[in-house]
């Protein structure tokens, strides 16, 4: 297995998934360097090696669920601590792109871990059956999963610029 060719096909979605997944850049760096240190002390026997990697990077992220909900705690209360590589925007831009990513985030942490995989990795191109693989379940229940935690997500955002 051509471990060097998986990272450079696979670390930036895998990377984006993660950060969705935990709202925590530190964690999710720590979870992706996590999992392609298994893949290279174990390699997956299966022919789907995409799905390995999201699978064995979910689970770790389950696993460190009190860690996680300790640093999300910590980035909300000083996320103007964070270093910024782009130049400062219009303070208004800014506060309103804030505002709306605090939405999704309180949004997408109303869903259960379940719910939250399924969209994640929906939203990262991942297949039906690739996302029932990670989840535990059939393939043919996956649509019907994806659409109502949708709906449960819309429940959960603002329905106006105001309400942000």
């Amino acid at each position: 297995m051509d471990t060097a060719r998986l990272y450079v096909e696979h670390h930036a979605s895998l990377y984006r998934y993660l950060v969705r997944l935990t709202g925590d850049t530190d964690l999710a760096d720590d979870a992706a360097q996590e999992t392609f240190a298994r893949l290279v002390a174990r390699p997956p026997r299966d022919e789907n090696p995409r799905a390995w990697l999201f699978t064995v990077a979910t689970n770790l992220v389950r696993g460190w669920s009190n860690r996680r909900k300790r640093r999300s705690r910590l980035l909300e209360a000083g996320s103007a601590r964070i270093p910024s590589a782009d130049p400062p925007r219009d303070p208004a831009a800014a506060a309103e792109a804030e505002a709306s990513r605090n939405a999704v985030r309180k949004a997408l942490a109303a869903l259960s871990d379940r719910e939250r995989t399924i969209l994640l990795m929906r939203e990262e191109g991942f297949t039906h059956r690739e996302i029932s693989a990670v989840v535990g379940t059939t393939t043919g229940s996956v649509g019907t999963m994806i659409a109502r935690a949708l709906d449960k997500l819309a429940e959960h955002l603002p329905l106006d610029a105001e309400d942000v």
